[in-house]
């Protein structure tokens, strides 16, 4: 893939058809990329993070910024990927980007709005600096758990949309599981000390919008072969690309358990998942749950 970048100036593996800048350089070398780095960005699927960040870490400069662009929460120690990072790569200053975006809309030049969190106004305003331009805009926000938990928790609540669709229902079944799900991200998140205002921003409902409905969704384009009757391994069979819900549908019900916060669409698309559950009778027992107040964060 590095040579493709270099010589075609294209991601033929990935990307095909989109031109990348002619200035922009690949290697597989960590010591080289990171050399003299002022920002690096990471954006390696969630099981990989830990240990890119442990192996490049001798390399990053002790005054760069760190980028976390991986969406998801740890198997095991439940980490958000900021601080699977803080960990690794301690004392940098780290910023979590998330938002509704589609990589190649992205580089096709479609104008894309995301979200840079950190405690650090300053990182997260170089981090807004270095990435904006006339079709990328990013925002600064100060609740990374929120922003972070956004990002994460959406990839769940697609897979779940995708199930949705498969069995073959419709819109009002759609745009409730999307509302419902959004209450139950907003729910975990104050849980854990996010602000409930976070999750009707760009990392919340515009990521959550855009990865339950778009077609180029990874998420839901597994959800819906499950709901068509694939089984999770024959779904993920042959796919080069991550779908990032898979584990993080497990971590997430780990955490609310251990936060004592229910998440009936998260445990349902679990039991459809590991346990074998059948799609089509996920519905009917999520709507006989006993009836409540809407407002009961």
């Amino acid at each position: 893939m590095a040579s493709s970048i270099n010589e075609h100036h294209e991601n033929r593996r990935f990307l095909t058809g989109l031109p990348l800048c002619e200035g922009l350089r690949a290697t597989s070398s960590q010591q080289e990329a990171l050399c003299d780095a002022e920002i690096v960005i990471y954006a390696t699927p969630s099981n990989y993070l830990r240990r890119l960040a442990m192996d490049g870490a001798a390399h990053v400069p002790s005054n760069a910024i760190l980028a976390v662009a991986t969406k998801g929460i740890e198997r095991g120690t439940l980490s958000l990927m900021t601080s699977v990072i803080e960990h690794e790569v301690p004392e940098r200053a780290v910023v979590g980007i998330s938002g509704p975006s589609f990589a190649a809309e992205v580089v096709a030049g479609h104008p894309t709005a995301v979200v840079a969190a950190s405690a650090n106004l300053d990182a997260a305003l170089a981090v807004q600096g270095a990435l904006s331009s006339s079709t990328f805009r990013v925002y600064t926000n100060s609740d990374v758990i929120g922003v972070e938990l956004g990002g994460a928790l959406k990839n769940v609540m697609a897979v779940a949309t995708g199930i949705v669709e498969g069995v073959g229902l419709g819109y009002n079944s759609r745009a409730a599981l999307i509302t419902r799900g959004l209450h139950e991200m907003t729910r975990l998140g104050v849980a854990l000390g996010a602000e409930a205002a976070t999750f009707a921003g760009l990392a919340g409902v515009g990521d959550l919008v855009l990865t339950c409905t778009g077609s180029l969704s990874r998420n839901r384009a597994l959800g819906l072969e499950i709901g068509k009757g694939a089984s999770l391994q024959e779904a993920l069979a042959g796919k080069e690309t991550v779908a990032e819900g898979v584990p993080t549908t497990a971590s997430a019900l780990e955490l609310a358990a251990k936060h004592h916060v229910d998440m009936p669409i998260v445990q349902m698309v679990s039991r459809i998942l590991f346990e074998g559950h059948a799609a089509r009778d996920a519905v009917p027992i999520l709507m006989a749950r006993e009836l409540r107040s809407e407002q009961d964060l």
